[in-house]
């Protein structure tokens, strides 16, 4: 079970310090686009020569093993100019793993993520493993939430039915989350295209975080 969109409850629940979308300033069509579970060899190039086709930036949420296994896709990466962030190194559950551990995860995904940014894996994440990260950790990391769930993720689900969830639910501010894996390919695949089709003709831009 999970909602496309993030409702106000759930991010008060969580805690008003997550972020959860950007500003939108008025009148500016801005979209932040976020891939995560990469780098991965196939998904992950085919993303970035999607963005460079359209001249977008993106935000690449990477699990620290398969920054050490495809280091080169990593580098290709940062030298288009897209932003990183660390998703722990194994992609671990924080609602299932006792806070030490899932720290300890993290920093050991940040021997090869040279970022300050953070997405749970599933979203997930106790309220003391939040503080922490971003209170106590030095530096401090700055958690990554979202608006939209394109579902790429959802083997159950067709590919327009995701590429609707963007379109319907996507607005200027919103941080949209795709998956740059081998489960989310053919979903990921048929709706990102047609996603910065739809909205670059909208007027939109994509910015990285």
């Amino acid at each position: 079970m999970y909602m496309i969109t993030s409702p106000w409850w759930l991010r008060k629940l969580y805690a008003p310090s997550l972020t959860w979308q950007m500003p939108a300033e008025t009148g500016e069509k801005v979209l932040y686009l976020t891939f995560d579970d990469g780098p991965h060899e196939t998904a992950t190039p085919f993303v970035l020569d999607q963005l460079k086709a359209y001249g977008a930036e993106g935000t690449f949420f990477c699990i620290g093993k398969n920054v050490q296994q495809y280091r080169d896709i990593y580098t290709r990466i940062l030298d288009e100019g897209h932003s990183i962030g660390n998703h722990t190194q194994n992609h671990i559950n924080g609602w299932k793993t006792a806070d030490k551990p899932y720290i300890d995860n993290i920093r050991q995904a940040a021997q090869y993520i040279d970022s300050q940014l953070f997405r749970p894996p599933y979203g997930r994440i106790s309220r003391f493993q939040a503080n922490f990260l971003q209170k106590i950790a030095n530096p401090a990391y700055r958690i990554i939430m979202w608006s939209v769930l394109s579902g790429d993720f959802d083997v159950k689900l067709a590919p327009e039915k995701c590429l609707e969830n963007v379109v319907v639910n996507a607005k200027p501010g919103s941080i949209i989350v795709f998956h740059d894996s081998t489960k989310a390919w053919d979903r990921m695949s048929y709706t990102l295209p047609r996603v910065l089709e739809h909205f670059s003709k909208q007027g939109y831009t994509f910015k990285k975080l």
